[in-house]
């Protein structure tokens, strides 16, 4: 059984979530079109290979749509911020991240931008180890969102075996840890950054608990032979 984790009350804004530049642009099929009929005959097309869009429509096993995020008023920023807000619980990767299996995703988010950067860097770094090509230049944009609750808190604890640096140790550990929280009604969990010494993340397991998401600085990472990279704002 794991041993019970103190709570810490979090009342604080724009924690700093990266997402590739690629998914925050204006929608693609838009410039195909000539008005807002043809527009939604588009999406419906769109939504039938779309994982955020078939959990909306109740159609994933992993969520249930009525946890999702919904817009409660037109053409504001919440608007905005709920199709990310829907996409990072309904997008999984093949045997998940470290506090969420590949039946449920989770906001991964830290207080510094220069620990979120850390984060997707050692991600990427890792993707370009195993082609063994170290040479690419990609952009990412913050997402800003605000938290306010009590969470369990890992960070007396660096050496909990669900943060192992090697995702194949730390991982299941992870995992099952969120779905122990999860089940006592917990929201999320604060932990000490893996990857950037001193830096702090929360992982937010309901897509409730993720409040007020908008745009925040771009950043640019450029690998240029090796796995060191640089890190720009733009």
């Amino acid at each position: 059984m794991t041993e019970a984790l103190p709570l810490r009350s979090v009342s604080d804004r724009a924690l700093v979530r990266l997402i590739p530049a690629t998914y925050h642009k204006p929608p693609a099929l838009r410039g195909l079109v000539d008005g807002d009929d043809e527009m939604a005959l588009l999406a419906e097309v769109e939504a039938m290979t779309s994982d955020r869009q078939t959990a909306e429509r109740g159609r994933d096993p992993g969520i249930d749509r009525r946890e999702l995020a919904w817009a409660r008023r037109e053409a504001d920023l919440r608007l905005y911020g709920m199709t990310h807000v829907n996409a990072a619980f309904t997008y999984r990767r093949t045997g998940g991240n470290r506090f969420n299996d590949e039946h449920r995703g989770a906001w991964y988010c830290s207080w510094s931008a220069m620990t979120s950067v850390a984060e997707v860097g050692y991600h990427y770094t890792r993707e370009l180890t195993f082609i063994g090509v170290f040479d690419t230049k990609v952009r990412y944009v913050e997402l800003l969102a605000d938290f306010i609750g009590d969470f369990p808190d890992l960070t007396g604890q660096p050496d909990h075996p669900s943060l192992h640096p090697e995702p194949a140790q730390g991982y299941p550990r992870g995992q099952a840890l969120a779905d122990k929280l999860r089940a006592e009604g917990h929201r999320g969990l604060v932990y000490p950054s893996v990857r950037h010494p001193s830096g702090t993340c929360l992982v937010a397991f309901d897509p409730a608990a993720v409040q007020n998401v908008r745009p925040g600085a771009k950043w640019e990472i450029t690998w240029s032979g090796s796995p060191d990279y640089d890190v720009i704002g733009l």
